[in-house]
């Protein structure tokens, strides 16, 4: 062969290294020499895809603006899922207090289940839990407020302490 010049195989060319082609002419070998990149690509995106199909499409987080016009609009329920020292120092007006290992057992929860429920918690770490718990008991519309108490307070949202507004 020439030296510089690229070398082209094909299926019945002979080779030191010889290529693989796929019947359509395709180099099998792209797929072998670079499935660590694939694999990458593969696994990027199912986890692009996995919260949307964990969380059921329109069951996910929603903003303090979104929550408020929940709370406006459709009567949404706003439960804080803090423990009770917690919701004492800082809460959401108008939150009721549901601890969120009491969430299964709680009277304080809305009995009419379609009503839309806002689960919120100081940094919204427990909120996505909580949300989901209530999902599984039968509030289809529960969702996380995305960013706990402090994105509600950093939205100019009312709070309050101790049954005294804050803010």
């Amino acid at each position: 062969g020439v030296k510089g010049r690229a070398r082209v195989c094909s299926p019945d060319a002979e080779s030191d290294n010889p290529r693989f082609f796929a019947p359509d002419g395709i180099a099998v070998n792209f797929f072998i020499e670079n499935w660590l990149l694939i694999t990458v690509a593969f696994v990027s995106g199912g986890m692009l895809v996995w919260p949307l199909a964990r969380g059921g499409g329109g069951a996910g987080a929603v903003g303090a603006s979104e929550a408020v016009r929940l709370m406006n609009r459709e009567k949404a329920v706003l439960i804080d899922v803090s423990e009770p020292r917690e919701f004492d120092a800082s809460h959401a007006a108008q939150a009721r207090n549901v601890p969120i290992g009491q969430l299964e057992t709680s009277k304080d929860l809305p009995t009419n289940k379609a009503l839309p429920v806002v689960v919120v918690c100081p940094t919204g770490a427990r909120s996505g839990r909580a949300a989901a718990t209530l999902r599984k008991m039968g509030y289809a519309n529960a969702r996380a407020l995305a960013g706990g108490t402090a994105a509600w307070r950093d939205a100019g949202l009312p709070v309050e302490k101790s049954g005294t507004a804050a803010a």
